[in-house]
């Protein structure tokens, strides 16, 4: 048996029997939400973890070496699963399925440069730029799984012979991401 819970103007909240095996939330015009069985941890936008964080300074990477992008400056972090003093990675407490969003802004001075996304201290995924001599943009976006416990996610830069500099500002180099769906 279900529930049928309904708000009105004469009587606040009422509950009626139902046979459906849901659960509805109606207004007094008609149902608003049904809700089906739900297996596991029920997230509600409330409860969702997201974080952006950005450099509040330039960086200079090592040339020809994968440097991790210093993002240490905060703009939110719903759930505190983001270091920003540290380590400068984004370890999730709910196992899910993640949109991860970097952005960097860089003066490479470098035929090739790299921006990579690394997971438990690996590479993970990666975006390369040919032939740039000016400032150039790297992005990634991608949606990744974290189990939980301890996953994690980091940025790093890599420019093949001069190693340039990281615009570091919240405009030109960006980390972010959040929770899509749980697991």
């Amino acid at each position: 048996m279900a529930s049928i819970i309904t708000a009105t103007t004469t009587s606040g909240l009422t509950q009626s029997a139902d046979n459906s095996g849901v659960l509805q939330l109606a207004s007094g015009t008609g149902n608003l939400v049904t809700v089906p069985s739900v297996t596991g941890t029920a997230m509600v936008s409330g409860n969702m973890p997201a974080f952006s964080a950005y450099m509040s300074a330039d960086q200079t990477p090592t040339a020809n070496t994968w440097t991790k992008v210093t993002f240490n400056t905060e703009e939110y972090d719903t759930a505190s699963y983001f270091d920003a003093t540290t380590n400068y990675r984004f370890t999730p407490l709910i196992a899910g399925y993640y949109q991860i969003n970097c952005m960097l802004s860089a003066q490479p001075g470098a035929n090739t440069n790299d921006i990579g996304l690394y997971k438990n201290g690996s590479l993970f995924k990666f975006q390369r730029v040919l032939g740039a001599s000016n400032f150039i943009e790297l992005v990634i976006n991608y949606i990744m799984y974290f189990n939980g416990t301890t996953d994690y996610a980091e940025m790093y830069f890599r420019s093949n012979t001069n190693a340039g500099y990281i615009n570091g500002t919240s405009t030109y180099s960006t980390f972010s991401g959040c929770l899509l769906r749980t697991a």
